[in-house]
């Protein structure tokens, strides 16, 4: 199990054949670091490389999933273009990317808060197993800056364009039920039941023939891979929204906790 760091931390542990990987930031309900993108992307490059692994479940800490990114830490370095870019396209995409590119199936079990990162973390998964007191949402519209354009297309794809465009124009804040309804989800349990449930898929996963499941995930990238160039495009001009007003006020009135005023 990975050490405790400062910002949180998402570990690795083992039952059976499962990789259990863990989201844990205490008093952030596990938003997302920094430190946090780059440990996902550690763990996830060691599952994937890792032969003694038949399936991962991938959970948070306390009743929470993932609250979405730590905006403590927005200040250092959002406003400023290069850097914003290399957040996203770096720590961001480095930690999504390494769990798309991973050939062993992954279950996601989704209680509590799954906001923003925790909705991208939950699209990168096999299986969405959620418990019925689960929000899904990513209200950054509050703050004043848009998803980036591959996390963006990530969601869109696998919650569907309709649920997207809610939760970015709307700021939309749906339940359980109603992601199972549109798609998202594969289940959703009575909040007792979430992790046994969970636990029990990826054991489900973990007895089948593993060679099998990798070459079934190879084969699912490389026909969604023809759906995902049009994100180079947008790229260019993606962060250069940085140094704006809006995307100041938004990050400010959020950290000193009042409404933000968007003129």
């Amino acid at each position: 199990m990975s050490s405790p760091v400062v910002g949180g931390q998402v570990s690795l542990s083992e039952q059976e054949g499962v990789a259990i990987v863990t989201l844990s930031h205490p008093g952030k309900f596990n938003a997302m670091s920094r430190s946090m993108w780059r440990q996902l992307r550690d763990v996830f490059t060691r599952v994937h490389s890792g032969r003694q692994w038949r399936c991962v479940l991938i959970r948070g800490e306390d009743g929470n999933f993932c609250s979405g990114g730590d905006i403590s830490e927005y200040p250092d370095f959002r406003f400023d273009p290069v850097q914003l870019r290399a957040f996203h396209e770096d720590d961001v995409w480095g930690g999504l990317g390494a769990m798309l590119a991973c050939d062993v199936p992954i279950v996601a079990a989704i209680e509590g808060n799954c906001m923003g990162a925790g909705v991208e973390i939950a699209s990168c998964c096999d299986i969405r197993v959620a418990s019925n007191s689960s929000r899904f949402g990513a209200p950054i519209a509050r703050l004043g800056f848009p998803m980036a354009p591959r996390e963006a297309q990530l969601v869109m794809r696998v919650a569907g364009e309709a649920t997207a465009r809610e939760m970015l124009l709307e700021a939309a804040v749906l339940d359980a039920r109603e992601m199972k309804t549109r798609g998202f989800l594969h289940a959703v349990e009575e909040d007792a039941q979430l992790m046994p449930r969970a636990d029990s898929r990826a054991r489900r996963i973990a007895s089948l023939a593993p060679e099998a499941a990798r070459m079934n995930k190879q084969a699912l990238r490389e026909l969604a891979a023809s759906s995902m160039m049009a994100v180079e495009v947008l790229l260019p001009e993606a962060y250069t929204y940085a140094e704006s007003a809006e995307h100041r006020e938004g990050i400010s009135a959020f950290i000193e906790k009042r409404p933000p005023k968007f003129h």
